[in-house]
């Protein structure tokens, strides 16, 4: 390809809450039909079905924040109102507590990895 080819390529704008959707499915975020992830956390090496490279994308420590922030404020006010409302043992809210946060935070730390690589997609961010 020309240089010209090249620059157009590259000024071409990438729809940031169609990627951010995508990641949150965990499909890629330039054709939304292939897998993010191979495995509970790795990201796969490229796409099956258009190829983009997916190797290079640096998600870090992220999404386990995003998990930790998200989570913790849902279910602190839902625990907040449950013991307003209903007066559980105390035994009881920590062991529904427990439950509700490993669980909920174990479905959301892939979608919020997916989010972040989605993200830094469609900003071109480390490459991608």
């Amino acid at each position: 390809m020309s240089d010209v080819q090249n620059q157009m390529i590259e000024d071409e704008t990438r729809d940031v809450k169609r990627a951010i959707w995508r990641g949150l499915r965990l499909r890629c975020p330039n054709c939304g039909e292939g897998k993010l992830l191979h495995s509970y956390l790795k990201v796969n090496e490229s796409c099956d079905c258009c190829g983009l490279e997916l190797k290079r994308a640096k998600a870090d420590d992220g999404p386990a924040y995003m998990t930790i922030l998200i989570v913790g404020h849902i279910l602190g006010f839902g625990m907040h109102f449950a013991f307003v409302a209903w007066r559980p043992e105390p035994l009881t809210m920590v062991m529904i507590g427990l439950a509700l946060t490993i669980s909920s935070s174990l479905i959301m730390l892939p979608r919020m990895k997916g989010l972040i690589i989605g993200f830094q997609w469609a900003k071109r961010m480390y490459g991608l």
